[in-house]
């Protein structure tokens, strides 16, 4: 097992009517709030109205219209207010996307230069503003993580960055929130959580037991939960574990003693930088390519303990279990209704090779459970059309 650094200092209000206790989780931090949003759900939903309510003692500027994968011109929008209002605290209302914007904005608060730069060199990140989330989407984690993602459509660039202090002082997470929330999005959403999961447990550190039980634990609840939250969009049991397992899927614990570069968002990145495809369709449908394009005589034996240990797959032969979770994943995408194709969501072969060059580009592949050169990663592109 691999030395790590674990602090999870976020203070959780997680359950039903947590909002109530916005107040109390943001004075420490001062009067002045910027609240950030996406689109217009949180205001259908009266979420809007609950906020704004509970800070009327607080004064309030706002950045709503927050993409689903976040632009760089938003946070830049937010970084401005922040300055020239001389903001105390950031509030995410929202899921990951709109939380991965405050982030950057709460960051660029004291940067000098163009925000972006805090995407292109996470080094440029010095001291940030407090960042509090009330959380709408179970899929990024970014309720209790230190990372955000930030698309550039000018350069047609979708990039990761990361700091300790992006990681949020208190979320709020009530489960009651995903109620209204599309079905795709719902799938969608337990996709990513899945990805970020199998990132982190197909790595090459073996000795990492108890993370791996872990990951097994909460790849087996959006399993068991997702098609429930499909058909049952109020079931507070199926939406509550849903929200729990997001956000402990990507909160460094299950990476705790282990440790390597990822595989599958960084392609997908590409995906959404030139087509702004919803994030977790485009990795339901890169992952069981990816899967079956890794496979080989090495690979194989954590394939099978997968498809025993999270499928229930009792076949003895180790490529035969291998493939029958491979199958059962994408299955199981499937049915919960993402589409499991390039071509269904009107992505062609024109872009494939660029899109091939810039993972390697912006991403260490090398350093991936199974290593991906270029024409590695543009077969499994062309293996999802």
């Amino acid at each position: 097992m691999n030395n790590f650094r674990y602090h999870a200092y976020t203070d959780i209000r997680f359950g039903k009517g947590q909002v109530a206790c916005l107040p109390e989780v943001l004075a420490p931090y001062g009067k002045k709030v910027l609240m950030v949003y996406g689109g217009g759900s949180i205001r259908k939903n009266g979420l809007y109205d609950k906020v704004k309510e509970l800070l009327a003692d607080f004064e309030v500027f706002e950045v709503g219209g927050v993409e689903p994968n976040p632009k760089i011109t938003s946070v830049r929008e937010g970084v401005a207010i922040c300055k020239t209002e001389k903001i105390d605290v950031v509030l995410a209302v929202g899921g990951g996307s709109t939380i991965d914007a405050a982030k950057l904005m709460a960051g660029g608060n004291y940067y000098d230069g163009d925000p972006w730069d805090l995407v292109t060199d996470s080094s440029k990140i010095g001291k940030v503003l407090p960042i509090v989330t009330v959380l709408t989407l179970a899929a990024t984690g970014s309720e209790m993580n230190k990372n955000a993602v930030i698309s550039n459509m000018e350069t047609n660039e979708k990039l990761g960055t990361s700091s300790h202090d992006f990681i949020p002082q208190a979320s709020i997470c009530d489960p009651e929130y995903l109620y209204t929330l599309p079905a795709k999005q719902t799938a969608a959403g337990t996709a990513d959580i899945m990805s970020h999961i199998f990132e982190q447990y197909f790595q090459k550190t073996t000795t990492a037991y108890i993370s791996d039980r872990f990951a097994e634990s909460l790849l087996k609840t959006c399993i068991h939960y997702c098609p429930i939250a499909l058909k049952e969009p109020e079931n507070y049991e199926a939406r509550a574990n849903l929200m729990w397992a997001s956000t402990q899927a990507l909160n460094s614990l299950l990476s705790a003693g282990k440790g390597g570069g990822w595989t599958c968002h960084p392609i997908e990145h590409e995906l959404s930088a030139y087509y702004d495809i919803t994030h977790g369709v485009g990795l339901a449908i890169v992952t069981p390519r990816w899967m079956r394009y890794i496979l080989n005589d090495t690979t194989v034996i954590k394939f099978a303990e997968y498809g025993r240990n999270v499928w229930d797959i009792k076949e003895e032969d180790a490529y035969k279990c291998a493939n029958m979770a491979i199958d059962a994943t994408e299955q199981f995408f499937k049915d919960c209704g993402i589409p499991m194709t390039l071509t269904e969501i009107g992505i062609d072969d024109s872009k494939i090779d660029l899109m091939a060059e810039d993972t390697i580009k912006y991403n260490n592949m090398a350093g991936a459970y199974v290593a991906l050169d270029k024409e590695d990663i543009a077969k499994i592109l062309r293996a999802c059309l």
